[in-house]
């Protein structure tokens, strides 16, 4: 009987997840108390990092939630950090995380007009390179101006729009037929290739756009959340913020949108999958039996979802609120006059958001780790002991490389802390401190695009409900990003050795930008806590 009820708890314990996933899981339990009693909290917070990070990797397997909860409440348990600081640090995320509930939601009434639109779009580009370019380009250039997340999310509901479409047929149903996109035992044989191609497709689809929220989003102040924490610490205003910015990020973006053109023209690395004639002929047979239904509350449903629209880009370029506050008018606006009025209906908005904001806080947990055992610490001083002409490049590269391997928010905020400590100390000047903030920024932005777990956007994707439909996995990712990776990385490393310094002293020269005090400098509140 007790083996019988043994064997059960088995099968229950993470569900249909193989069972070498389950026994590792059960591993990685066992032996963390053990490494924090014999070897030390830094070592077991090493470990920790190492299996959160391998949790991730397995998103396809089993949604990183339940495991990687799992560890961090025995992280908590075992005392590798504190219920406290976790808390500390929600809250110091905490529009990140109104953003991912409201602003995902909000999306998902848009989503008429976001696939009336790029329907239309995907059926008059017929180049694969200029559709990957525009997909690339448009990410960066929203990117720059809204957020990484809320653009992504457009890109996935867009992608899932497609995918449905698509799939549906396949399985040999009629555009109006109920169907579920996830089960493909009921796709016809002779549709079975096309499917496989354009998942291909949309597979590169999606992280050309990715890549490109992350080309954009260094570029300006309020791209990415880093760059807003960097620019108040330093003082700087959007337009210095940018060309200070500009000797690496623009090489890099040229570099980026270069690569984007030579993966579909070359066909390496998972690119290059142009749509199927099949596929297309059936978007544009969808699209003109929509056009030939539409009845005026649809078209007025429409127009209420352009105006939505129009309202949060300027709600969001005039950061007139909070993204995520933002994005609730969405909500309100686009259901109050769409007559989208019952709370079940309000529900399934919130079933990809919910989700992934419950993973971003135990993300944060595990940051909290990081943060109570200084694991970063040692890096940090052996970069501020180097020669003041190398410490630049070298903060580019320790950046990238934690960012890539955890938050990039976290990583900038410790860096720019210590280098700000080291300022106030007079150990650096103030002309230098602004260099380092450059070499934080870019460092935490660019390389991090190599991993999932180094940029938001990218772990978003992983753990939507679209990535097991395309089959995009953790390795695939990384594989699919390898070449942007190695091309935007050295490029912005080699412009922070050769062309930051001089570049800066010829905006200085020309008075674009000026050179600021000591005093201008903002000490982190958070110090110390």
């Amino acid at each position: 009987m007790s083996a019988t009820l043994g064997r059960a708890f088995l099968h229950n314990f993470l569900g249909q997840a193989p069972a070498w996933y389950k026994y590792t899981i059960i591993a990685f339990l066992a032996v963390n108390p053990l490494i924090h009693l014999t070897l030390g909290p830094v070592v077991a917070g090493w470990l920790l990092l190492a299996q959160f990070i391998f949790t991730l990797a397995m998103a396809l397997k089993c949604y990183p939630l339940q495991p990687g909860g799992l560890l961090a409440i025995e992280a908590v348990l075992i005392g590798l950090t504190s219920a406290e600081t976790v808390l500390h640090k929600v809250e110091s995320n905490l529009e990140v995380m109104l953003l991912l509930i409201f602003m995902v939601a909000g999306i998902f009434f848009l989503k008429d007009l976001l696939l009336f639109l790029f329907t239309r779009i995907l059926l008059g580009v017929k180049s694969k390179v200029r559709l990957s370019l525009l997909f690339c380009v448009a990410a960066a250039v929203l990117s720059a101006f809204l957020d990484a997340l809320t653009v992504t999310a457009v890109v996935i509901a867009v992608c899932t729009g497609f995918f449905g479409i698509y799939h549906k047929v396949a399985s040999g149903k009629t555009f109006q037929q109920k169907h579920d996109h996830g089960d493909d035992t009921s796709v016809e044989d002779l549709h079975r290739e096309d499917l496989r191609r354009f998942r291909s497709f949309l597979r590169s689809l999606l992280m050309h756009a990715a890549v490109g929220t992350a080309l954009g989003g260094v570029c300006t102040l309020v791209g990415e959340p880093q760059n807003l924490l960097i620019a108040n610490k330093a003082g700087w205003e959007f337009g210095e913020f940018f060309l200070r910015m500009a000797p690496i990020t623009l090489p890099v973006l040229v570099m980026g949108l270069l690569t984007c053109v030579f993966l579909e023209i070359s066909g390496s690395f998972g690119y290059g999958e142009d749509i199927p004639e099949k596929v297309r002929g059936i978007m544009r047979q969808y699209a003109l039996e929509q056009d030939r239904k539409r009845t005026m509350q649809n078209r007025a449903a429409l127009v209420v979802q352009a105006l939505t629209a129009v309202w949060l880009v300027v709600g969001l370029a005039t950061h007139a609120a909070s993204v995520g506050l933002v994005g609730l008018t969405v909500i309100i606006l686009a259901t109050s006059f769409t007559g989208i009025i019952e709370e079940h209906r309000l529900g399934a908005a919130f079933e990809e958001a919910l989700p992934f904001t419950a993973l971003l806080t135990v993300f944060f947990a595990v940051v909290a780790v990081i943060a109570d055992q200084q694991l970063f610490a040692p890096i940090i001083e052996y970069v501020l002991s180097l020669e003041k002409q190398i410490q630049g490049p070298a903060f580019y590269v320790a950046n990238g490389v934690l960012s890539a391997v955890s938050d990039n928010v976290f990583v900038a905020t410790v860096y720019v802390d210590e280098v700000g400590q080291a300022l106030l100390k007079g150990e650096i000047d103030r002309d230098t401190f602004d260099l380092l903030a450059v070499a934080i920024n870019t460092g935490t932005n660019i390389p991090s695009v190599a991993t999932p777990n180094g940029q938001a956007a990218f772990l978003f994707l992983l753990t939507s409900a679209l990535a097991p439909l395309v089959r995009l996995s953790y390795g695939r990712m990384v594989v699919m990003a390898l070449p942007y990776t190695i091309v935007m990385s050295i490029t912005g490393l080699l412009m922070s050795m050769m062309a930051l310094g001089p570049a800066t002293e010829y905006l200085y020269e020309k008075g674009w930008i000026e050179h600021h005090d000591v005093s201008e400098f903002q000490v982190s509140p958070e110090k110390g806590h």
